[in-house]
């Protein structure tokens, strides 16, 4: 009797079709969203299985991106990431559960600054196509959020109206493709 093996697929993250990025609330009435423009991924699974996806995200902390020269100077000095002592901050899944169809919940571990944390990502296949170079490409948004406080992440202003500047909460919002690694 033989046993199927499965192998290993390896996939590439298209960054040119893919947005990683978060939101915090200013002053509690609107939201600042920002991203990273150095960031990569390495996923795998086994043959195209996506319930046993494995993945490895990784961003440059000094590539933070607001709009703000003022505020990503902010969060690049001590009082945040603090990318001179810690230049990156990690993301490694720890399992991943469906939950219907094209619907999975994605746990793993999330590094930033020297505080690793376990997250939960709420994981919805978009779909599966052929470009028009013949790739095969799939598509995913992923959503949750963190608490910036549990990450070291603690510096605030109270207004005058004794609300606070920043949000403790900060949501992660990702739409994201990908191909098999060639």
């Amino acid at each position: 009797m033989t046993t199927a093996t499965m192998t290993t697929t390896k996939w590439g993250l298209d960054k040119a079709h893919s947005e990683i990025q978060f939101k915090a609330k200013h002053m509690m009435i609107t939201n600042v969203t920002g991203g990273f423009k150095d960031y990569d991924a390495t996923i795998e699974t086994e043959g195209e299985d996506f319930n046993t996806t494995q993945i490895r995200f990784t961003a440059a902390t000094a590539s933070v991106s607001t709009g703000s020269d003022q505020r990503d100077g902010h969060l690049k000095a001590e009082d945040f990431f603090n990318v001179e002592k810690f230049p990156e901050l990690t993301f490694v899944s720890t399992n991943v559960t469906k939950t219907g169809e094209g619907k999975y919940i994605l746990t793993g571990d999330m590094t930033i600054r020297d505080v690793t944390k376990q997250i939960t990502l709420d994981v919805v296949f978009e779909g599966k196509v052929v470009d028009p170079w013949g790739n095969t490409k799939y598509g995913f948004t992923l959503n949750g959020k963190l608490s910036r406080k549990e990450f070291g992440l603690i510096w605030n202003v109270v207004t005058e109206a004794g609300g606070i500047l920043v949000s403790d909460d900060v949501k992660i919002e990702a739409s994201v493709q990908i191909a098999k690694a060639g």
